[in-house]
Parts: C-alpha cells; sequence; structure tokens
C-alpha cells in the first residue's frame, strides 16, 4: 500500500516527494514500448535503430508518445559485492547469462575500490552511457551511435574491428572479441540485435547496452533484477522516476538529497550512470571486509571452434 512517504522517511506532502506505485511505474514502461514500436523506433534490426535516431523526436510527437531518457542509479550503501550471500556478483553473473557474454567479458564488472582513511568499497561499473560518447565520435564506420533514448549502442555488422572506440572510452567498458567468442552452442539460436548482442562475432567491439529490449517491455535489466539487495535503480530522467523493483523513487529528488556522484564528470562525458556514496553500511558490511568470488561462466560447452583467451 502506497504510504504517501518519501524513500527518507519524510511525510510526502512536507517534501514533494511522494512515492510512486512500482506497478504503476512499470505499466508506463509497457505503454512505452507499445507506441514506440508503432512508429518504428523498435525495430530490432540495427540499420532501422540508425536511422530513427534522427526520426524518433518527430514520430513520438506524432503519436503523441514520450521520449525516454533511461538512466541508471547505483546506491553503494546498499552493495557488498554479494559478500553477505557468498556468491560473486549476481548483477555480474546475470548480466552473462542474460547476453551469453563471451568469457571474460563482465559488461558490468564489479571493482573493489580503497576509500581514502583505509578500507574498500564496492562499485558496481557498466557502460556510462555517456551523452558526449568519446566512442561514438571516433568510430570511423558509425558502427557506434546513440539511440534517441541516450543509450550507446555497437553495431557489429558494422564493426571493422578498429579498437579505436575501446582506445576513447575513460572507463574501460568496451571488449574485443580476439577469437571465435567461447559462448554456449545455443547462442547461434539467437536472431542478432544491436540491443541484444547475442551471438557475439569474431573481430568486434561488444559492451552493456543497458537492457533496452527489457525495458520497452517493462523490466529492469538484468543486472537490477538480480541484485541480492536492491542497491540498481533503473529509471527515466524524463519521467523523472526510478526503480530497483521494490520501491519507486522522485529520481531527481533521489539523487539530489543522497549527494549522487557520476564517474569522471570532469571529462565532459555527461554519463546517465549515477551513484550514491557507500561501502554497504546500509545491508551490513564494514569497509574493513575485503575480497570477491570469482566470477564464472555458466556453460561447460561452448561452440566448436571457440577461443579462450585473457583480458
Amino acid at each position: 500500500m502506497d504510504t504517501g512517504v518519501g524513500p527518507d522517511g519524510e511525510a510526502a506532502e512536507a517534501t514533494g516527494e511522494s512515492r510512486v506505485p512500482r506497478r504503476g511505474f512499470l505499466r508506463s514502461l509497457v505503454a512505452w514500448g507499445a507506441g514506440i514500436a508503432a512508429v518504428g523506433v523498435g525495430v530490432p534490426e540495427a540499420n532501422a535503430l540508425r536511422q530513427g535516431t534522427r526520426a524518433a523526436g518527430t514520430a513520438a510527437a506524432a503519436t503523441g508518445t514520450r521520449l525516454r531518457r533511461w538512466a541508471m542509479v547505483i546506491d553503494l550503501r546498499r552493495c557488498d559485492g554479494c559478500q553477505a550471500i557468498d556468491e560473486p556478483p549476481r548483477c555480474t553473473q546475470a548480466c552473462i547469462q542474460g547476453h551469453l557474454a563471451p568469457e571474460p567479458m563482465q559488461w558490468i564488472e564489479v571493482y573493489e575500490a580503497p576509500l581514502p582513511g583505509g578500507g574498500t568499497q564496492f562499485i558496481p561499473s557498466p557502460c556510462m552511457q555517456c551523452q558526449n560518447p568519446p566512442c561514438v565520435n571516433v568510430c570511423p564506420v558509425g558502427a557506434t551511435f546513440s539511440t534517441p533514448e541516450g543509450i550507446v549502442l555497437v553495431d557489429q555488422m558494422r564493426c571493422i574491428g578498429c579498437r579505436i572506440c575501446m582506445e576513447a572510452c575513460p572507463y574501460d567498458r568496451r571488449f574485443f572479441n580476439w577469437g571465435s567468442p567461447p559462448i554456449p552452442r545455443e547462442a547461434a539460436l539467437t536472431e542478432y540485435s544491436a540491443e541484444h548482442e547475442v551471438p557475439a562475432i569474431r573481430g568486434t567491439v561488444m559492451k552493456c547496452e543497458f537492457c533496452p529490449d527489457l525495458a520497452r517491455g517493462g523490466r529492469r535489466p538484468y543486472c537490477s533484477q538480480a541484485c541480492p539487495n536492491g542497491c540498481i535503480y533503473y529509471g527515466d530522467l524524463e519521467e523523472d522516476l526510478a526503480t530497483n523493483g521494490r520501491e519507486v523513487v522522485r529520481l531527481s529528488r533521489f539523487l539530489s538529497k543522497n549527494t549522487a556522484f557520476r564517474l569522471k564528470e570532469e571529462l565532459g562525458t555527461d554519463p546517465r550512470v549515477f551513484y550514491i556514496p557507500g561501502y554497504g553500511q546500509d545491508v551490513g558490511r564494514s569497509p574493513y571486509r575485503r575480497g570477491l568470488k570469482r566470477i564464472l561462466w555458466p556453460w561447460r560447452r561452448v561452440a566448436a571452434g571457440s577461443e579462450r583467451w585473457g583480458r
């Protein structure tokens, strides 16, 4: 039941930060998916997505559909690197399984970073979905591009493997298939889309794509769904809402009241991933408890001719 109390416990009447029913927010995502598909922006083929970038605003206006501006908030106060359940980070594991990502790619990688006064914090790091993306600016063939919703995608069918985008990315969030990717055999049955980069293609670049195919159906990204502590929020800057599956928050107020920050903001890349400072204290983690369990790729048998490599 909606109590009308904001996430920080203050009454909605006093703060203007009422909690929004999660079901209503997810229904709005589904409605957006239906509208955007009707104007052709949701076509999975990469060429259609690229062409839709210019026409999306006009098409959305014609159909009365609001253009989403997807964003992610990672609450580090709740991230303990899955130490409490003694597992590798579930966000990374879910992303690997959902995208059949080749070993050793971790599209959302959890880093253990030192704190100024000693101890460590865990920082899950997906693609930052920059609005001034260096990778897009340097790609010589237009294989990496931005969608109208602000998501940066890679079209492996166009990628020539020059890796200039990898050099340009200041967050080290791009990965290269050096050989025939070690992926499960069933990946060959999946129809390729730039929004869901399966199957992986030799000699091309891959990365986190913010799961727009899931958002279109009213679902959160794999990483957010899998997080046991609800530390990954996914939402829309246009509607100013985000959810971690447990609660819906007013995005702008949630960021401001919790002193959110973005990585390497000084570079002017304008990322769409925000962080709330912390070290897992809200879930009982001590900053002096170090260590992450190693990520494991779940498939034992891979496609014929696959090659394993290091990163």
